[in-house]
């Protein structure tokens, strides 16, 4: 991926110390469409918001971005426990406005088989997906599977609350 983007990598490696990898990319020069500059600029929302991801890193990162945001976020690590707190959390009165799910779960249920039996249970969930492989037709036609927004890791904090942020409360 790097090399495809014109970059190049270096690795700093001590052992009993640790390692360093340095990732060098192109800068742009190229003027951001006016769709993109909208994105720039802070996002006070609300709304609960179930991220479910297997990686702790990416669940923590997402989460205190969306509290930092104004939101409540939970964390499922796989689709069972997913399903199993959007249930419980429907049946209490307080269901989730989103849920934020990684379509790969190493030896879990993911987002694909996730959103289709939500859906199942419930034709008005709100779910976007988020992937590390965006070649994927899912990436590409996510609608078609049920989700109303895509997220391609990596992506910017900006790009996650806005997009949390218009699903919740546009529906899209």
């Amino acid at each position: 991926i790097i090399n495809k983007h014109s970059g190049s990598i270096t690795v700093e490696s001590e052992p009993g110390a640790g390692t360093t990898f340095h990732i060098y990319l192109p800068a742009s020069d190229r003027e951001l469409p006016e769709a993109e500059k909208m994105l720039e600029g802070k996002i006070n929302g609300s709304g609960r918001v179930l991220v479910m991801d297997d990686d702790e890193f990416v669940l923590t990162v997402m989460g205190e971005a969306l509290s930092h945001a104004g939101y409540h976020v939970a964390y499922a690590y796989d689709g069972d426990e997913a399903i199993a707190m959007y249930l419980s959390a429907r049946a209490s009165g307080e269901p989730y406005d989103l849920i934020i799910m990684d379509l790969t779960i190493p030896g879990g249920m993911g987002g694909e088989e996730t959103i289709k039996k939500l859906l199942e249970m419930d034709r008005n969930t709100k779910a976007i997906a988020a992937s590390g492989y965006a070649q994927g037709s899912l990436m590409s036609d996510f609608k078609a599977y049920g989700f109303r927004g895509v997220l391609a890791k990596p992506f910017s904090i900006d790009k996650l609350c806005h997009l949390v942020h218009r699903v919740i409360h546009f529906g899209e």
